[in-house]
């Protein structure tokens, strides 16, 4: 195990999440209200999304970025901030005969729109989702050609931002270590195992050991799973000498019946950890495993 283990809390994300639970934040100051109380918990890194004021559904507007980053820096200076750039790849295939004609919710822009906002707020991190996803059990896909993740790579990276690599399967993580070889991401590289997403690779002991067992030497990894799996996955990540990720944007309950707030997740993921007798990263400590300079 890690002798100490980073705490991602993943506030909100873009799902549709929204009126499911009281709890969820939508306007940049309740995510950045739910950033503060994620890190006051013990949160190593907060990742953000954004969403639209008034629908409710996921964003990527810079503005909604800036104001969450702000209002964050005005309290606390020191906890990691991660931003999505997972927004930008959604297409709506259309119905029966006529693929073509896409659905409402399609937006799939181009490597420097979908990280406008990586390169205006510079947060230490961000992530970079390694491949094209069936997202659910609709006609919705998420969109990350091998061409547009090589331009991706090279602008985070231009920009002095570290890429969390998200792996939704194995393939996401053959073409991350593709990624690594061909020298388009720092040392050390960072993977999320993103397990439990229909239709990805599914939350069991298993993948999870698989999939760590396929990284490169020196590799800093992290794994969450989705509902009921998050708290298990976050116990099987530190048995593997991974970290963890807990939050909102994955789990709606802290158990059976209970509404979870985010601060509530990252409070029950510091007790686990240390129930298996290691300790919760600083933020500090995080930089300093990660690489980041603060």
């Amino acid at each position: 195990m890690q002798p100490k283990v980073i705490i991602t809390c993943a506030v909100t994300g873009a799902g549709d999440t929204v009126g499911r639970s009281p709890n969820v934040p939508v306007t940049p100051e309740q995510i950045a209200n739910a950033a503060l109380e994620a890190a006051s918990a013990g949160a190593t890194v907060v990742h953000c999304h954004v969403r639209n004021v008034k629908t409710g559904k996921g964003a990527r507007d810079v503005a909604l970025y800036r104001e969450v980053m702000e209002r964050i820096r005005a309290k606390n200076t020191n906890v990691i901030i991660n931003l999505t750039a997972g927004m930008g790849g959604d297409v709506v295939v259309g119905d029966g005969e006529k693929p073509l004609e896409f659905g409402p919710g399609t937006d799939c822009v181009g490597p420097l729109e979908r990280l406008v906002h990586v390169k205006e707020l510079r947060p230490e991190i961000c992530t970079l989702d390694c491949g094209t996803l069936n997202f659910g059990d609709g006609q919705s896909i998420v969109v990350q050609t091998p061409t547009q993740l090589r331009e991706q790579a090279k602008l985070i990276k231009s920009y002095g931002v570290k890429p969390e690599m998200e792996i939704f399967d194995s393939g996401n993580l053959w073409f991350a270590n593709q990624l690594v070889k061909e020298g388009l991401i720092d040392g050390p590289p960072l993977y999320q195992l993103c397990l439990g997403i229909p239709w990805g690779a599914p939350f069991d002991t298993e993948t999870m050991a698989y999939q760590k067992a396929q990284l490169p030497d020196g590799a800093v990894w992290a794994s969450f799973g989705i509902g009921r799996n998050q708290f298990a996955a976050v116990a099987q990540a530190v048995l593997l000498g991974g970290h963890v990720r807990v939050g909102l944007e994955d789990n709606l309950y802290l158990e059976k019946g209970v509404f979870a707030t985010n601060g509530a997740l990252v409070e029950k993921a510091v007790k686990i950890i240390e129930l298996l007798g290691t300790k919760a990263a600083t933020p500090d400590e995080g930089r300093q495993i990660l690489g980041l300079k603060k």
